[in-house]
């Protein structure tokens, strides 16, 4: 199973692509995608929705994960970020993929063990659970973690081996 997580951001929107395969996973590529401050809003997401399309288009998975908004006292940065996490959820939509969602706790726990693990912990476990030399940029662990988070959450995969002919009789 191939997975998208992505951590969205009006400025970095993070992305990561994860498989999974038994119980070992294994990093596909990751990114950040960034844009200019000083630009329209509307072409801010117009360039986020335009690469998480590239992205999608090259890597094929088969879930998108997007972590949820959390509401800070800043309700202009809020509503920001909604947008961004709107423009990731239509990306993945218009590719057709099942679309899941997670808190920023329960992507921690998940990933870390614990809710409240600093982003340098994060980044660190991300990069232990996933074989790679060198952590990734922070916004795009964020988003492995996200991947990571909702693998972690699947049922485990059945056999495909058919039971013996006795067992059938």
């Amino acid at each position: 199973m191939r997975v998208i997580g992505i951590d969205p951001g009006t400025t970095t929107t993070g992305w990561g692509i994860v498989e999974s395969e038994g119980n070992r996973l294994r990093h596909i590529a990751d990114g950040c995608i960034r844009t200019q401050t000083g630009e329209s809003l509307p072409n801010r997401l117009g360039k986020i929705f335009r690469e998480l399309t590239r992205v999608m288009t090259a890597y094929q998975p088969h879930q998108a994960v997007v972590e949820e908004i959390f509401v800070s006292q800043n309700v202009q940065s809020a509503l920001k970020l909604g947008h961004a996490r709107g423009v990731a959820i239509a990306a993945a939509n218009q590719h057709g993929l099942p679309i899941h969602e997670y808190t920023a706790l329960q992507i921690k726990k998940s990933v870390v063990g614990y809710g409240r693990a600093e982003k340098q912990q994060m980044q660190e476990m991300v990069r232990i659970l996933l074989g790679m030399a060198k952590p990734a940029a922070q916004d795009a662990a964020d988003a492995l973690g996200v991947a990571i988070c909702h693998i972690n959450h699947l049922p485990p995969a059945r056999p495909s081996s058919s039971p013996p002919a006795e067992a059938n009789a």
